[in-house]
């Protein structure tokens, strides 16, 4: 069942549990997440990044595919457009059938950020599509962004912009970022800033750079308020090595083969992740029905 965003968070908002948001770059990809979200009874979230679809598929040939697997599905499924930062790809992207568009402007200045967001919560919201965006800025692993809180969300410029700009769900910056951490090294958290943003917004909050933040601090961070995590490093790296391993195993494996490993990788992957942050066995169809996106 394809929905909005804004159903399947607002229910684990309400329930105190995350939800995986997951980026696809390929069908493969795509069925894995739905298929163990099916097996698990647990809503997902499919994205895509402006850049992944440009890259990996166009946008008229994916959409099609990723709406008809979601269709499908026992479970609520959303659309998410990932880090969407103008107004062409925003717009191309509620007029081909996504669910929800992410506005990322955390890095400009704060009025430019509440005013591009603004806009796209009035274009959005009549089309039945919601909007998540981010204040503060998670920044990239392998640049060493997270590790100060320098660039981490204020609660109170926080209530501010929820309130200016009506946006569905919000990313905020408490310690993560995006990309592979340095070997060994394991994000530190800032759970009492997470929790003064909960109290303090009451939204649903979703944490960016959920890759390599260790299992603990996934937990901690449902528990504290998180109700969207966005996986795609983790993800991309469980397909490589279900590869890697088959051919370990038969190094003359065929590229049919190599697919079909990569997508059994995934899709137990994500099964597993579903366990962490405690979505599975979430689903009960009244409660969502009536979010279902036509």
């Amino acid at each position: 069942m394809l929905v909005s965003m804004k159903a399947i968070l607002d229910h684990a908002n309400e329930n105190n549990y995350g939800v995986m948001s997951m980026n696809c770059i390929n069908i493969e990809m795509v069925r894995a997440g739905i298929e163990a979200a099916c097996e698990e009874r647990s809503p997902i979230i499919i994205q895509m990044g402006c850049g992944q679809i440009s890259k990996h598929a166009h946008l008229t040939e994916i959409v099609p595919v990723v709406k008809e697997l979601a269709e499908r599905a026992t479970v609520p499924v959303a659309y998410n457009l990932d880090h969407g930062s103008n107004l062409e790809d925003e717009i191309r992207a509620i007029q081909a059938g996504f669910t929800n568009v992410m506005i990322d402007a955390s890095s400009l200045p704060y009025e430019e950020n509440v005013q591009r967001t603004k806009t796209i919560v009035s274009l959005a919201h009549p089309m039945g599509v919601s909007v998540e965006a981010e204040l503060g800025h998670v920044g990239q692993a392998a640049d060493g962004d997270g590790r100060t809180d320098d660039m981490y969300t204020n609660v109170e410029q926080a209530k501010d912009f929820v309130a200016r700009t009506g946006c569905d769900a919000l990313a905020v910056a408490i310690g993560t970022a995006h990309g592979n951490y340095p070997k060994g090294f394991v994000p530190k958290l800032d759970f009492e800033r997470l929790h003064e943003l909960k109290e303090a917004l009451g939204i649903p909050l979703v944490l960016h750079g959920g890759s390599g933040s260790g299992e603990e601090n996934l937990r901690k961070a449902v528990a504290g308020g998180i109700n969207k995590i966005n996986v795609c490093t983790d993800a991309f790296a469980a397909a490589k090595a279900g590869m890697l391993e088959l051919l370990e195993e038969n190094p003359n494996a065929d590229f049919l083969a190599l697919q079909m490993k990569a997508e059994a990788s995934v899709k137990a992957f994500v099964k597993d992740y579903m366990h962490i942050i405690g979505s599975n066995d979430r689903y009960v169809y009244a409660d969502f029905d009536s979010g279902s996106k036509e």
